[in-house]
């Protein structure tokens, strides 16, 4: 009995029993106006004939600003801030070389005028025995040019000026910093008289300290071919290897002292024996660095 009451009840309020019907969300209809303007249906645009903008391009403050006075503006901001040109001398050896039996001078320097770009270079160097004129001196008037971030070209003239044979010769040289901090300068030297002659040099500064820095430099010296008047032979003439310890005061003075070696090897050492002349020795060096 009681059953068939409780069935007669729920007959009579269906949704007494239908909870999760109740709870969810019944669907929306959006409006006709709403759904024309869905991504599935766009809305279409008249296609525009303005012309396009101009390409962004150099110089775009010209746009806005009197392009005399921009122009002004620039050549005073590369003026200022690069382009300009500047100068250095600089003299890396100039010392006193003692040696068994012999005492000389040696110089070797460079001074140059001009931009990051383009450079005229004057360079020097020679050795003199103690009351003699030079036995060995030459100048050299270049051209210099960067190739890369790390190396210049330099052509132009060297004149010898010592007591051997005066020649002439057009020079092509290359000198820069090569990988681990090496200093290299490679030149050819080709004469009026057709003589070619090579040089090659190299050095690195070790630092020892804040002040105190080892430098050991070879330079190496060829030729195409016998030049008699010169004493210098065909093939590798000369090798001249340095040892230079060197003090920093302030970066633009440093004094050193060293110890130096050089030879002359081949047809020109021969040639050196030959006219009585000795073909190596070793030095004590002393001497000072600088630049302004």
């Amino acid at each position: 009995m009681i059953a068939l009451l409780l069935a007669a009840a729920l007959a009579a309020d269906p949704q007494a029993h239908d909870h999760h019907a109740m709870d969810m969300p019944m669907p929306v209809t959006a409006p006709a106006s709403e759904r024309a303007a869905t991504p599935s249906q766009p809305a279409e645009v008249p296609v525009g004939d303005a012309p396009p903008p101009k390409a962004p391009a150099d110089h775009y403050a010209d746009r806005t600003y009197d392009p005399a006075a921009m122009a002004a503006a620039r050549d005073l901001l590369r003026r200022e801030h690069g382009g300009g040109t500047y100068s250095l001398v600089s003299l890396p050896i100039a010392e006193w070389r003692q040696g068994k039996g012999r005492e000389s001078f040696r110089w070797n320097g460079e001074a140059w005028y001009g931009s990051d770009v383009r450079r005229a270079v004057f360079k020097t160097e020679g050795e003199a025995e103690r009351g003699r004129a030079p036995d060995e001196a030459e100048v050299q008037l270049l051209a210099s040019r960067p190739i890369d971030a790390y190396w210049d070209l330099q052509a132009g003239v060297r004149q010898d000026v010592g007591r051997g044979a005066k020649r002439t010769y057009a020079t092509v040289a290359v000198e820069g910093l090569a990988p681990y901090w090496f200093d290299v300068e490679a030149a050819l030297f080709l004469s009026t008289r057709g003589d070619l002659l090579g040089r090659v040099e190299a050095s690195y500064d070790q630092r020892l300290t804040q002040y105190a820095i080892l430098q050991p430099r070879i330079e190496l010296e060829a030729a195409a071919q016998d030049v008699r008047r010169s004493g210098i032979g065909r093939g590798l003439s000369d090798v001249k290897a340095d040892l230079r310890l060197r003090y920093t005061i302030v970066p633009e003075f440093a004094p050193y002292v060293g110890v130096g070696y050089e030879t002359r090897v081949g047809r020109t050492r021969r040639f050196a024996e030959q006219a009585g002349e000795k073909a190596r020795g070793t030095y004590l060096l002393v001497g000072i660095a600088s630049f302004f």
